[in-house]
């Protein structure tokens, strides 16, 4: 760990935290179970900018674990599994929304792009539960101060 390296992986947690919970705010917390009840197509707030916020943010807090910890080498590693595991989750999801939403979902899908946030041509404004959000996220800022208490504590022990 440099003070460069825990700059950088703290500042892509942060942003990756920050996505991750506009978009729990946007579609609510039942966004973070896997579930084929879905009532409306979530399109605005990240949404508009991709169509998968969440995991969007959670590729950016993956960046910044492994940028904080200093273990480079293990980035490539960490994006192939990455792209792997959420390969997988994204196509069942999106089939699950096109059989729910049909035409509807297949013109949001051609509007917004899946991974690379772009601004939306008609801006993104809608509904936010910003204190469900908050509340839902307790357990995952939990684990954010284990990680980097453990890395600090490795740091201060040494090799051991």
């Amino acid at each position: 760990m440099t003070l460069r390296t825990t700059i950088l992986g703290a500042v892509l947690m942060v942003l990756g935290e920050a996505w991750r919970m506009w978009g729990v705010a946007t579609a609510g917390t039942v966004t973070r179970r896997r579930s084929r009840n879905v009532q409306k197509l979530v399109n605005h707030g990240p949404f508009a900018w991709s169509r998968n916020p969440l995991y969007v943010g959670n590729f950016l807090i993956w960046m910044g674990v492994i940028t904080l910890s200093g273990v480079l080498w293990f980035l490539p590693v960490a994006i192939l599994l990455f792209a792997v595991e959420y390969f997988y989750i994204v196509r069942y999801e999106e089939g699950v929304l096109e059989s729910i939403f049909g035409r509807e979902y297949l013109e949001y899908k051609a509007r917004v792009p899946r991974w690379v946030p772009r601004p939306p041509a008609g801006g993104s404004a809608g509904e936010f539960a910003w204190a469900e959000a908050w509340k839902s996220e307790i357990s995952t800022f939990l684990q954010y101060g284990v990680i980097i208490g453990l890395f600090i504590g490795k740091e201060r022990l040494g090799p051991l």
